[in-house]
């Protein structure tokens, strides 16, 4: 069993970016040149490496390793974008892993490119790239070849040392419930679970008993293994199945409008744990979208285009309208839902507004944007 924290230490401490490994500030998939330049990586690194895993890490700066983190990214459909977009998709997996030092809200992105040992080609045009383009790993550059290529087996030796060199210990899974329970969370309900003698899950967050069903806030779930943060929030609700195969999170999400407010179940995550040292992840949307009348809607959204009017043109906001900003990605994520196709490309423009506004504006915009992520993948 790899530790993910061990894994990303050693990527970083003895090799460059190479055509096995790439390390990323941050990455953009909301937007078309993101999304972009994140297939090419994955592409270019999956056809260089047709026997080995490869791997992308997120939250490292460039010039010197350090260390910085990126906000938690519970995309668990990232699956769906690499198969519509590739041709023989590999298996990507992104996994947050928390290190010690960082914030409680940032961890270590993960990416893991499983191969196929097919050669990869994106399937159709996406911002500057043609269907039908081939990248391969020219070092630490993804390059393109539009031509058919020989892959050759060159890093499956040096990417299992750097695995086996990773595998977990019976210490290292103690020191993490020990840390989770005693100093990360000691303000919070936590509790752990051990499942078939070797998977320990630990979770923590404020508790609450509603009738014969229990709910967590301010929820941080990890599988202490292999140092993989599976949820965290600091805003939505969750409930929490465990059966003896089982740890099953429902999240749900608190929308509404005008004071019509009700938590909406999102997504149900299950972890399955499986005799033979194996588990699997599974995922599926039971969002039902909050439906309101449309005359509102329309008054609502003309209402967000005249506040985001006024942001462009550097306009002060009245007292009402500062109050309206508050709600207006979670307004403009309602108007999308219920058919104005036009409503996230104007959150969008937004962005940057609602960012010099503040961290807690500017989360706002990353919770509906995830909520959007889930719904559009599904």
């Amino acid at each position: 069993m790899i530790n993910k924290r061990l894994l990303i230490k050693n990527l970083l401490a003895h090799n460059d970016e190479n055509s096995f490994y790439d390390k990323k500030r941050k990455i953009d998939i909301g937007n078309k040149e993101g999304k972009a330049k994140f297939l090419k990586h994955v592409c270019a690194l999956s056809n260089s490496n047709p026997k080995n895993n490869s791997f992308i890490v997120i939250g490292v700066e460039d010039e010197n390793n350090e260390i910085v983190g990126v906000p938690f990214f519970d995309d668990s459909k990232i699956q769906n974008l690499i198969n519509a977009y590739l041709t023989n998709p590999p298996l990507v997996s992104y996994e947050n892993i928390p290190f010690p030092h960082l914030p409680q809200d940032l961890v270590v992105g993960l990416v893991t490119i499983r191969p196929t040992a097919k050669l990869t080609a994106l399937r159709k045009n996406i911002w500057k790239y043609w269907g039908g383009s081939v990248f391969m790993r020219d070092g630490s550059i993804s390059m393109p070849k539009v031509f058919d290529i020989q892959i050759e087996d060159v890093n499956s030796a040096i990417v299992t040392a750097i695995e086996n060199h990773a595998s977990n210990s019976i210490g290292l899974t103690l020191d993490g419930v020990l840390d989770f329970i005693n100093h990360r969370h000691k303000d919070l309900f936590t509790n752990y679970k051990v499942f078939k003698e070797q998977f320990v899950v630990c979770w923590a967050g404020n508790q609450k008993k509603v009738k014969d069903k229990t709910f967590y806030s301010r929820v941080d779930i990890e599988l202490i293994n292999e140092q993989v943060r599976l949820f965290y929030s600091a805003l939505d609700e969750v409930m929490i199945t465990i059966t003896e195969d089982t740890f099953t999170i429902l999240e749900y999400v608190h929308l509404g409008l005008q004071g019509r407010f009700k938590y909406y179940p999102l997504e149900e995550l299950t972890i399955r744990f499986k005799e033979n040292g194996f588990y699997s992840i599974d995922s599926k949307l039971v969002f039902e979208k909050p439906e309101f009348d449309k005359k509102l809607l329309h008054h609502i959204y003309n209402n967000n285009n005249t506040i985001l009017a006024k942001l462009k043109a550097d306009k002060t906001l009245n007292k009402g309208e500062l109050e309206d900003l508050n709600k207006l990605a979670s307004a403009y994520l309602i108007c999308y839902l219920n058919g104005f196709d036009h409503a996230m490309d104007k959150l969008e423009e937004a962005r940057p507004f609602l960012r010099s506004h503040g961290d807690k504006l500017y989360s706002t915009y990353k919770d509906n944007l995830r909520i959007l992520r889930k719904v559009k993948y599904n």
